[in-house]
């Protein structure tokens, strides 16, 4: 607690600047020079005016020297706008590179992650924070670098013009910066407040929207409004504050510059009047003192700018730093060797694991799953089904053990590879927004049209592609919610399939079927085994007694397995699950 607190007082210092600014620092170069020229060109007009005054007085012609302050004026415009565009640019490359590296690393946080953590908040840290650090970087820094530069050129010209009146000028800036940066810090911590306040309303919107159908049953609307709309309450309430603290700023460099503006004014026209300076440096010193707004106006907007900033950039600097996935070895892989003729596909050896210390969910788990066999793993709810599961994918560690694929421990494989000869079919089989053809290449894109046609027929799904109005080219709807539920299911196991894995995995796939769909399934998922070794959670006897092996969980361990007929005969567990009911409650994890 004590180093986070503490990296949220530190915010973000010049070094996160500039990592930030990795790969665009060309472009923030290119604009702090074009800035630079602009003000180079405005610094040089009062200079150019009091050459005018003082020609005149002489008798000199002012012509040419006009022609140069128009030429001048003239030329600072177009530069300045195209310094615009160049910061503006390089803020949205900015935002751009920031949302592309925060994608690739929250699609690769490990599961655990997305288990703690709301998902709809992560996609505002995504989407939200990262157009939020562009006020930090394409604004804030660009203009706190050239508003430095700017007012250190504006200050050395006033004091080469009248040190005194400068002096004066000093004094009212420096009772304006006090009241600034009390401020500040009223700033960073309302940016902070809000970022976090948005990122909760995101979440809280997602969660409702992902189950909007038990939402409208259940009739809350209202309560979900509530509940939504205090995340935009306590946001608005934090940029409320945050607009009334940066209401201040602009005041007070206002003030500062022309309540000072009016004493050099009176002080100075009292010299001139005295023959103590001359007219031509005064309004030089005055044109000065105009110009001086400009660049202390960046210089402490782009402090608040900043402050504003921080916020955005510790919530996006938090997710940077979780670690992602590594796609590694936990062992040295072994020399490869000739597979006995019936290595098990999978094998589990006395595996124990726990999602919290101290707290098994797997208890010495082991079993085998044969090649091209039909097993099907059963239990009550929390016995630890799924997490079996996890545990095959490697979304999760055993804490001992081992588990063996093709008689390799898994560990000693990439998991990218592993999982490429894996399909998982998930108990509510999300479907993607796309195409039915999009879904179906998803984990096999380069699959062509007679690979594409095996799996249509062998999922059963060629009478639903042919009464499609586009037929593969049909869009799926969000979530796939213009198919049934068995529909989904096939699609899912297709898509599994064309990746042609040697296990496909199979979570509940009949828990929500009618009776047509259920067999529609049931004989897909016969003739999948013939192309692949298969283990399911089931909890319908119809799918249990289908299998050729059972496993029977129960409180973390195998307490049986066999075959349907062998296990009543042997195990009592077993009879109590297959004769209590038709149906054996499951749940989610474990």
């Amino acid at each position: 607690m004590k180093s986070r607190a503490a990296g949220e007082r530190r915010g973000a210092g010049p070094r996160e600047v500039l990592r930030l600014l990795r790969g665009h620092r060309r472009w923030v170069g290119l604009a702090v020079l074009l800035t630079l020229g602009a003000t180079a060109l405005s610094l040089a007009q009062p200079l150019l005016v009091k050459r005018v005054i003082e020609s005149t007085s002489s008798g000199h012609p002012v012509g040419p020297v006009i022609v140069l302050l128009v030429v001048f004026f003239v030329a600072q415009v177009l530069v300045q706008g195209f310094a615009q565009y160049v910061v503006a640019r390089t803020g949205e490359g900015i935002v751009l590179g920031i949302r592309l590296r925060l994608v690739r690393h929250v699609l690769r946080l490990p599961i655990a992650v997305y288990d703690r953590h709301r998902i709809g908040d992560l996609i505002s840290r995504t989407s939200t924070d990262s157009t939020t650090l562009r006020l930090l970087i394409a604004e804030g820094f660009t203009d706190a670098l050239t508003g430095a530069i700017a007012l250190a050129g504006v200050v050395a010209l006033m004091l080469w013009l009248d040190w005194l009146l400068f002096l004066v000028v000093l004094a009212m800036v420096a009772v304006a910066s006090v009241v600034v940066g009390s401020v500040l810090r009223g700033i960073e911590t309302a940016s902070l407040v809000t970022q976090r306040a948005t990122g909760a309303m995101t979440a809280d919107l997602e969660r409702a929207l992902a189950a909007i159908r038990t939402v409208r049953a259940s009739r809350a609307e209202e309560r979900e409004t509530g509940r939504i709309g205090d995340g935009a309450r306590s946001a608005y309430a934090g940029s409320i504050r945050m607009a009334k603290l940066d209401a201040v700023v602009t005041p007070a460099i206002e003030l500062a510059v022309k309540g000072s503006f009016i004493v050099v004014l009176v002080i100075g026209g009292l010299r001139v009047a005295d023959r103590q300076g001359s007219l031509a440096d005064l309004a030089a010193f005055l044109l000065y003192m105009i110009y001086l707004v400009g660049p202390i106006g960046m210089l402490f907007q782009s402090f608040s700018t900043m402050k504003q900033g921080v916020g955005a950039y510790r919530r996006v600097t938090e997710v940077m730093a979780m670690p992602t996935e590594q796609d590694t070895v936990r062992r040295p892989a072994p020399r490869p060797v000739a597979a006995p003729p019936r290595t098990p596909v999978l094998e589990f050896r006395d595996v124990w694991f726990g999602y919290e210390p101290h707290r098994p969910v797997l208890r010495g788990v082991s079993f085998q799953v044969p090649p091209k066999s039909h097993v099907a793993l059963v239990g009550h709810s929390g016995v630890g089904k799924s997490t079996v599961f996890a545990l095959i994918e490697r979304f999760y560690e055993p804490d001992s053990g081992r588990i063996l694929f093709d008689g390799r421990d898994i560990s000693a494989i990439g998991r990218a590879e592993h999982r490429a000869r894996i399909g998982l079919v998930e108990q509510h089989t999300p479907v993607m927004y796309g195409t039915l053809r999009e879904n179906l290449t998803y984990a096999a894109p380069d699959a062509g049209p007679e690979e594409l046609e095996r799996v249509v027929e062998l999922a059963h799904l060629t009478e639903l592609v042919s009464r499609l109005p586009r037929g593969l080219d049909t869009d799926a709807g969000e979530h796939g919610m213009s198919l049934s539920g068995g529909e989904r299911q096939r699609i899912a196991i297709a898509r599994s399939l064309l990746a042609r894995p040697g296990l496909l995995l199979l979570d509940e796939p009949t828990a929500h079927l009618d009776a047509a769909s259920e067999e529609a399934l049931r004989r897909s998922i016969r003739e999948t085994a013939g192309e692949c070794a298969l283990l399911v959670i089931a909890h319908r006897l119809s799918t249990i007694r289908a299998a050729d092996l059972i496993v029977v969980l129960d409180k973390g361990r195998v307490v049986a397995t066999g075959s349907h007929d062998e296990l009543l005969d042997t195990s009592g567990h077993y009879r109590a699950l297959a004769g209590g009911t038709r149906q054996v409650v499951t749940g989610g994890r474990p």
